[in-house]
């Protein structure tokens, strides 16, 4: 068995789908094969734990589908991959699906155990067709309405389907068949269960052989229409089901409305004898009847009872309970308004408010009442008193009813006018002449049903201008009866469903079977009204329909006024097209629009480039049956004139989705048929029918063979069409010349020209006007036309240039249209297919440093390669882009083809010329002497792109965008196969991407190495800042990188060299903060060498045979004595020292002391800093054990930002000195001591503890580790609570806040020891035994609350005096804090520290946790808390999370956007939530 098609459907964290494309509805393929739907949810989204997908596909064949039965899937957690959830899809219908979970609370909240319920979210899957054996997209659908009175006897029935045929139409649309009601109208039907007996003479038998001779005999497909929502007013079964119809007895808030109605009707009978004209001739006329209304009916029914209180009844009650002695005075709040007074009683008292019924149906409840006013009335006060006081309150509280009347009696009498005026007097009106019993003045609102001799008013169905769909207009919701808003037809009797079954048995029984008959007699249903009909009556129906027939084409008359209220209809009843119509178009310009919007995607289009086994579910618009006239519109001879019967057609045909006509459009009928009153029959003598055949069939054709491509173009009153096959380059190209006026002007089009294109002229023709239209009685004939053949276009094909050029010929009026073939050779199919192949084996001996030139390398890093010659590519009216490599390319491109986005300057630069092509294999070639694995693929490159030159400049994007993708997805694999290893063999996009940062990160440049005597791949701090010289290489960027990106992506050797390279250079126990290569290192940071040895402890742990290390002889850089040398000084690497020596090395310089000035100081070293910055001092504090170091001159930890602004005088103040005890080196050290400890007590570390100054004491490894162990939370802890302070190292004087973990221990400035910062979150990590778990969560949150962003961790409190969080470098202001950005560290948000903090809430949260959802809880929120890195990395074109954000995440346009450590720390997290849990994410396999 053939593996199914795999439709992916990502969901996003509260489980509503995520779709490509810019459409609204998920429209899935029609299931010819069976294909699987898959729900992807990432990785410990917050609808995970305890989460279940629930979805009403059945899950086999054999199931019959119920809307209300889901079937559970459970969502399988996971962290570093996506849970996929598969659905095979094998039968077409409308489905829902939702998802059930457990909440994630607040963190430190208690976890929630009640389950959440996602909003239900919809799908629909399209029905199979077939013709001649062939499948029948609904693309390919052309669609004949025919109404079925006039189509004569039935025995003439199969000589009108043949004509129909052969006119190329392979479905034809009947209205309704079954027996009409009084009016002869086909939508009022008067037994729904029984065919017209006129016509079909044999009943179902006759609707039998119809369908399977138009099957057999004219591969016709049948539809026809549904009529839900009304019948005829003579129903028979009315009289017996009464219920089913919206009257007094079960609607009664129509009581006004049917009293209004009958009032009309009584005053129209009775216009005469009132002196009031019966024949209206003007407006003067109907004005006097106005009058007469407003005497006679509004004023004499007194409609006003119906909306306010009967104040008499209600005040005379309300005085009887007022003198009662069992009521009592009620509560009132003091010193009320009399306004507020009368809304108080309101509140309290109103019985059946904003309800209409039987006349002072509101009223206010009498003991209520009287105890309100029990409170400010005198005991003693009289009746007359209390009645007086009630019925002051009464007629106050009545005004807004009176309100509200007057506005509807406005209203009713605005109707009625415009109603009576359309039709009596306007000239597009019906001017229905003179009033009487048959013509009354009004619409009747009301059929009248004598039913056992009781005569019940029935609701009229009718429409409504600018209704709300989802209100029955007949319901106690609306008061469009009383307001006399329906445009009633007098026919059609409204049916009311109620709710469900159980409110109108015999009417929902009856619908189904109905519609159940419609269904299994025919392939398609269109429903009439579909505006009006329920929605839950709807599912109900076509639930009934779909079990009849699965492959049920529906079609919806929809008319919401509102995209979003058409896809809530057709969501929910799964509704394939909706009927949109050509003859709508008021100008030439607006039928263009039409053509375009349902064309199909624009010629050139990228959405088909997509590489992955999966296809990603592509959210589309609204599928259109677009029809050139429908039986409900005027005809082109009314509207425009008859030429244009052929262009509009032509038009139509065009479009990529399903189309028709009405009978009679063909034919130049010259008028809109009456569907009640007209009685003549078909002719099909005269029209455009052969031409239609031709249209017709270019259509079905162009649907059959996946031409869903097209171009529109409007010029005047020319517009022109192309519909192309993207994968085989065929198509045709229309020219339709407009005649919506007999005075269009003449106007000629200049030459077309088709680039890259051949093409042939098909037909050439024009619509002429013969004679006059000549009226029948008794048969339905057209305005004389005739197709007159033209000369062709001109078509030549201009070898040197590589076009077509059109040209058309003098003669080609208005009215006439040019059908030519059309053929891209450099477009076959085989194109398509070659230019995606091959990638695999082109990338499959790629290096991760061959991957970094071919996917990276940002401007800086290519200039440096290249002796400064070559950077990234410029795209013009875009800009440069950020990489040189495959994803400088890919970053707009992904964008572009998510978007469709045809005119980015990207695009329009590739149809202007081939030059990116070009720059990629020049690029690559010039590198092929230092990359010989990369050979393979420019010779990849060079084969592509020779295909794809000889493509049109219209195609070029889009096959461009093909190769790019296919070689970057290619090399993309190829990385993650090789960084992923057996850990995360089935990961998501989102892990991926941070590992591919491994690969951005690390690679070889020329002006710098890890060594001076050789050229090495050495790992980038961050690009583009960070990218070559000197500032390429920093210790501490590198060790905090380290693990994550290389340790963990299984980069051993590259992780093995960067640590041995920094160890050569080891000087002054320190190793630098800029490696230079090991030429002119730089020794200013305390903190790197602590970070080198937690990376060395990583490697040890992580690295199979780790430890081997170790023992690795490094050659030393400089000499012990520590004296400066150049580096090819004879002395230099000339002797070599164990790591493991190298190691204690680092613990007895410190503990000894460090004090050095550092080499070269002075301005040449850093012309920012003050002379005093320049001395180096650590220093071991052997009461605690801590390490004390720098001074309020320098900045030796990685908040190292020194003022540089002359003008605000802050140049040589370092923005953070941090000079005393940093909590993250203590960690540092605790974790380093524990290791080595470990270490030595199995025979691993040879050295058991170090001498402090001169030698005075020695003091074991062992010793120095407890003296940080119990002195750390002592220096650290601020106490939540001011009494235990005495416990702590504590200045009252300092605290800002508490709960928390000082940043600093004895700094310069004491205050700032106090300060939150994110950096106790390193030593929790790698030293998380300091911490007592309860205080250490407790700080968690509140740095989780206060300090963390979107993307990063704030570097200050925001309570503190200094926090400034917006990072501008080049701001030079007389601004001491801010100036040429000293607050580098005092508020924005540093990515890299989230990693850490995350790392340190993992550990410490499942300390707390018992259970396992406890635990996933823990997950969940760590997912929760990288969703705005997901939303960066996938955003951003540097593909990687910048250095750090402004405040709450805002872009901070001086960071460096992709930088190592950011992507580092975030891969550390999912480590060590690979290394606590085991957690598999694949369902249903």
């Amino acid at each position: 068995m053939l593996p199914h098609d795999i439709y992916l459907l990502p969901l996003s964290d509260v489980g509503a789908p995520i779709p490509s494309g810019s459409g609204t509805l998920i429209s899935l393929p029609s299931p010819y094969e069976p294909y699987t739907l898959r729900f992807q949810v990432s990785s410990i989204s917050s609808i995970s734990r305890d989460g279940t997908l629930w979805c009403n596909v059945p899950p086999s064949k054999d199931t019959p589908f119920d809307r209300e039965k889901f079937y559970p899937n459970e969502i399988c957690p996971g962290f570093h991959a996506s849970c996929n959830i598969d659905i095979e899809i094998t039968t077409p219908g409308a489905y829902a699906f939702y998802l059930t979970y457990l909440p994630v609370n607040a963190f430190l909240a208690p976890m929630s155990l009640s389950k959440s319920v996602s909003a239900r979210f919809h799908f629909t899957v399209g029905p199979r067709f077939s013709l001649n054996g062939a499948r029948l997209p609904l693309d390919a659908l052309n669609i004949q309405s025919v109404v079925s009175k006039w189509m004569g006897s039935f025995d003439t029935w199969d000589d009108k389907l043949s004509i129909i045929k052969k006119k190329g139409y392979n479905m034809v649309h009947f209205t309704p068949l079954q027996h009409r009601g009084d009016s002869n109208s086909p939508y009022s039907i008067y037994s729904q269960l029984e065919f017209d007996p006129e016509i079909f003479t044999n009943g179902t038998k006759d609707i039998d052989q119809l369908v399977v001779s138009m099957s057999d005999n004219h591969q016709l497909l049948s539809m026809t229409d549904v009529v839900w929502n009304h019948t005829a007013s003579n129903s028979p079964w009315l009289r017996e089901h009464p219920e089913a119809g919206y009257s007094i007895k079960t609607a009664p808030h129509l009581q006004a409305a049917y009293e209004l109605d009958d009032a009309l009707l009584s005053f129209s009978r009775s216009l005469r004898s009132l002196g009031l004209p019966t024949k209206l001739y003007n407006e003067n006329d109907l004005l006097r009847i106005m009058d007469g209304i407003k005497v006679h009916v509004l004023g004499a029914l007194r409609l006003w009872e119906f909306y306010v209180i009967d104040v008499e009844a209600v005040t005379d009650k309300t005085v009887k309970a007022f003198m009662s002695k069992d009521t009592r005075a009620t509560e009132v709040p003091e010193s009320l308004s009399f306004e507020d007074l009368c809304k108080f009683v309101r509140d309290r008292t109103a019985r059946n408010f904003g309800k209409l019924g039987k006349r002072y149906l509101k009223y206010l409840d009498a003991q209520a009442f009287a105890g309100i006013l029990k409170t400010f009335l005198p005991e003693d006060a009289d009746a007359e008193r209390v009645k007086m006081e009630a019925i002051r309150i009464v007629d106050e509280i009545n005004l807004d009813f009176y309100r509200e009347y007057d506005n509807d009696a406005g209203e009713i009498m605005e109707q009625l006018f415009n109603r009576i005026k359309y039709i009596r007097l306007d000239d597009h009106g019906p001017k229905a002449g003179e009033i009487n019993v048959k013509s009354p003045l009004a619409d009747a609102y009301f059929t009248r049903v004598n039913v056992n001799g009781e005569i019940i008013g029935l609701a009229n169905n009718g429409w409504i201008w600018n209704g709300n769909p989802l209100v029955d207009f007949a319901s106690a919701n609306s008061k469009a009866y009383l307001r006399r808003e329906v445009i009633a037809w007098g026919d059609c009797v409204k049916l009311r469903y109620g709710r469900s079954p159980e409110d109108s048995p015999f009417l929902w029984q009856h619908m189904r079977r109905y519609t159940e008959i419609c269904a299994s007699h025919f392939h398609a249903l269109r429903i009439d009204n579909c505006h009006s009909t329920p929605l839950h009556v709807g599912e109900y129906l076509l639930d009934c329909a779909r079990a009849v027939r699965p492959d049920l084409y529906v079609v919806a008359e929809l008319f919401t006024g509102s995209e979003d209220m058409d896809k809530l209809f057709v969501e929910r009843l799964g509704i394939n097209s909706l009927i949109r119509e050509a003859m709508q178009a008021w100008s030439v310009s607006e039928l263009s629009r039409l053509v375009h919007r349902h064309g199909g995607n624009p010629v050139g289009s990228l959405t088909q480039t997509s590489l992955s086994d999966d296809k990603i579910v592509r959210a589309t618009h609204v599928h259109a049956l677009f029809m050139d006239c429908t039986h409900d519109n005027e005809t082109p001879t009314q509207k425009r004139t008859v030429e244009d019967t052929l262009p509009n057609a032509a038009l139509v045909a065009m479009c990529a989705c399903a189309t028709g006509s009405v009978v009679g459009y063909d034919e130049c009928y010259p008028h809109l048929l009456d569907i009640v009153n007209e009685k003549r029959t078909y002719t099909f003598d005269n029209g455009i029918g052969e031409i239609k055949k031709v249209l017709n069939d270019v259509h079905e054709y162009t649907g059959m063979n996946g031409a869903e491509e097209m171009h529109v173009h409007h010029e005047g009153n020319y517009v022109t069409v192309h519909r192309v096959n993207p994968r085989k380059g065929k198509g045709w190209f229309l020219i339709a010349h407009t005649k919506f006026s007999d005075y269009d002007a003449n106007q000629r089009l200049g030459p077309i020209i088709l680039q890259g294109t051949f093409a042939r002229s098909v037909l050439s023709t024009s619509l002429v006007k013969e004679d006059e239209y000549k009226h029948s009685d008794t048969l339905l004939k057209g305005v004389p036309v005739k197709a007159v053949e033209l000369q062709d276009p001109l078509v030549s094909f201009n070898s040197i240039f590589n076009q077509t050029e059109i040209t058309l010929p003098e003669h080609f009026p208005p009215g006439s249209i040019a059908l030519i073939r059309t053929w891209i050779p450099s477009a076959e199919e085989s194109v398509d297919d070659f230019v995606v192949s091959g990638t695999v084996d082109a990338v499959k001996n790629l290096s991760l440093i061959d991957l970094n030139v071919v996917l990276y390398r940002c401007d800086g890093e290519e200039r440096d390669l290249s002796a400064g010659k070559d950077g990234v590519y410029v795209v013009p009216n875009h800009g440069p882009l950020v990489y040189a490599g495959l994803q400088g390319f890919m970053s707009p491109f992904k964008q572009i083809i998510h978007d469709n986005d045809l005119a980015h300057p990207f695009c329009e630069h590739l149809r202007q010329g081939k030059w990116p092509l070009d720059y990629i294999v020049y690029r690559l070639s010039s590198h092929v002497d230092e990359f010989p694995n990369i050979k393979p693929l420019i010779d990849w490159f060079e084969s592509r792109f020779s295909a794809i030159r000889k493509v049109p400049p219209f195609l070029l994007p889009r096959y461009f965008a093909m190769v790019i993708e296919a070689a970057y997805e290619a090399c993309r694999q190829r990385a993650v196969n090789i960084l992923l290893g057996e850990d995360f063999n089935d990961s998501h996009d989102f892990f991926q991407s941070l590992l591919l940062c491994s690969v951005q990160m690390v690679g070889k440049v020329n002006s710098t190495s890890l060594v001076p005597y050789k050229s090495v791949p050495s790992m980038a701090a961050g690009l583009p800042h960070f990218s070559k010289d000197y500032m390429r290489c920093w210790g501490r960027d590198v060790f905090i990188s380290l693990r994550g990106l290389l340790i963990i992506p299984n980069r051993h050797d590259e992780a093995k060299e960067h640590i041995l390279s920094f160890a050569s250079t080891l000087k002054h126990g320190m190793i630098p903060n800029l490696l230079d290569a090991g030429r002119n290192p730089r020794y200013n940071s305390r903190d790197s060498v602590w970070f080198f040895l937690q990376n060395i402890q990583d490697y040890v742990n992580l690295v199979p045979n780790g430890i081997e290390i170790l023992s690795e002889q490094v050659k030393r850089r400089f000499p012990l004595d520590d004296t400066f040398i150049e580096f090819d000084d004879p002395r230099a690497f000339s002797y070599s020292t164990s790591l493991v020596d190298i190691i204690h090395e680092i613990f007895q310089r410190h503990a000894e002391g460090l004090h050095f000035r550092e080499h070269n100081a002075g301005e040449k070293l850093d012309m920012q800093m003050k002379s005093e910055g320049f001395n180096i001092d650590i220093d071991v504090d052997w009461e605690t054990g801590l390490l004390f170091g720098g001074s309020q001159w320098n900045c030796g930890t990685w908040m190292d930002k020194m003022g540089e602004s002359e003008r605000s005088g802050n140049k040589g103040w370092p923005g953070t000195p941090r000079d005393g005890a940093a909590i993250e080196i203590s960690g540092m050290l605790k974790s380093s001591l524990r290791w080595i400890n470990q270490l030595h007590s199995q025979g691993l570390y040879p050295y058991d503890s170090v001498t402090t100054s001169g030698g005075s004491k020695t003091v074991t490894f062992q010793e120095w580790e407890e003296l940080v162990q119990t002195n750390f939370e002592r220096c650290y802890y601020i106490p939540l609570d001011a009494a235990d302070d005495d416990k702590y190292v504590i200045n009252k004087a300092c605290v800002n806040r508490r709960g928390i973990y000082k940043d600093l221990f004895k700094s310069g400035k004491e205050y700032e020891d106090y300060e939150l910062r994110p950096n106790f979150a390193i030593a929790m990590t790698v030293a998380p035994e300091l911490f007592e778990p309860a205080k250490a969560i407790g700080a968690i949150a509140i740095a989780d609350a206060v300090i963390r962003g979107p993307v990063g961790m704030a570097t200050l409190d925001p309570s503190d005096l200094n926090y400034r969080p917006y990072y501008n470098n080049s701001e030079d202001s007389d601004d001491f804090k801010t100036s040429k950005g000293r607050n580098y560290h005092q508020g924005p948000e540093w990515v890299w520290c989230t990693g850490y903090f995350l790392r340190a809430f993992l550990h410490f949260d499942l300390i707390r946790k018992t259970t396992k959802l406890e635990r996933l809880e823990t997950l969940q929120q760590i997912q929760l808390r990288l969703q705005g890195h997901v939303k960066w990395i996938r955003e951003s074109p540097w593909a990687g999370l910048t250095e750090l954000t402004n405040k709450n995440g805002e872009i901070c346009n001086d960071s460096s956007p992709t930088q190592a450590w950011s992507a580092a720390t975030l891969i550390d997290v999912f480590k060590d939530v690979h290394m606590i849990f085991s957690l598999s994410c694949t369902k249903n396999e």
